[in-house]
C-alpha cells in the first residue's frame, strides 16, 4: 500500500473510551466511545476539518466517572454507531488507510489495535500499525528539549496556545493537537517521511 502523503493532509485523532475510577467492573473492557478527528493541511499549514464519531460500546457502559471526565453519557453513546462502522467511516471518508495520522502519545494507536483485534474489525490505518502513525507527544518533547513528555494541556501552555473547547472531549482535543502539530511544523520539527518510510515513532 502506498502510504506517502501525496495530498499533504494529516489526520489527527483523539479517542475517548469507557473508563472507571479504579478497576473496571467484572467482564467490562475499555472501549472507544468517541473518535475526534481534525484534518491538518501540512502544506497550507492550517486545520481544515473537524469531525467526531460517537461510538456505541458493547462490552462496557459509561460510568459516572467517565461522564465527569468526558461529558459523554450512556444515552449519547447508545445513539452512536458501532465500532466497525466508525472504522469504515475513517477509511472511506478520511482516507485513513493511506493518509498519515497522529495522536498525542501512543494510547490511541494501541487502543485501535487492541479493539480491532478483539472485535474482528479491519484496522483502518494500514499495516503495520506503526507505519503511518506519528506520536505527536514524543515529537513535541524532542522539539522543546523536554526530559518528560507533557500532556496536551501542558504542551499548549508551553507553546503559548489556547486550549479550545473542553479537555477530554475527543473532537476538541483533536483540534488542539492539530494546533500543536502546526506549531511543530512551523518550527521545522514535524517529521517528513521519505517515500515508503515510517512518518514517526510509535
Amino acid at each position: 500500500m502506498d502510504t506517502t502523503n501525496s495530498d499533504g493532509l494529516l489526520n489527527v485523532i483523539d479517542l475517548e473510551a469507557t473508563c472507571w475510577d479504579g478497576q473496571p467492573p467484572p467482564g467490562a473492557v475499555s472501549e472507544v466511545i468517541e473518535i475526534g478527528l481534525t484534518v491538518v493541511d501540512l502544506r497550507a499549514r492550517e486545520r481544515t476539518q473537524r469531525h467526531r464519531i460517537v461510538v456505541r460500546p458493547v462490552r462496557s457502559t459509561v460510568s459516572a466517572f467517565c461522564t465527569e471526565l468526558t461529558g459523554l453519557t450512556q444515552a449519547e453513546v447508545d445513539r452512536g454507531v458501532g465500532f466497525a462502522e466508525a472504522c469504515r467511516t475513517l477509511s472511506e471518508r478520511y482516507a485513513a488507510g493511506v493518509r498519515p495520522w497522529a495522536s498525542w502519545g501512543d494510547y490511541d494507536r494501541r487502543q485501535f489495535t487492541r479493539q480491532c483485534r478483539a472485535q474482528g474489525v479491519a484496522y483502518p490505518f494500514g499495516h503495520p500499525a506503526e507505519r503511518t502513525h506519528t506520536n505527536a507527544k514524543a515529537v513535541f518533547a524532542d522539539a522543546y528539549g523536554l526530559r518528560g513528555r507533557p500532556g496536551m494541556a501542558q504542551a499548549l501552555r508551553l507553546a503559548g496556545l489556547p486550549l479550545e473547547g473542553r479537555h477530554h472531549r475527543g473532537e476538541d482535543d483533536a483540534w488542539n493537537i492539530g494546533a500543536l502539530v502546526l506549531d511543530l511544523v512551523a518550527r521545522g520539527a514535524w517529521p517528513v517521511p521519505a517515500s515508503g518510510s515510517a512518518p514517526g515513532s510509535g
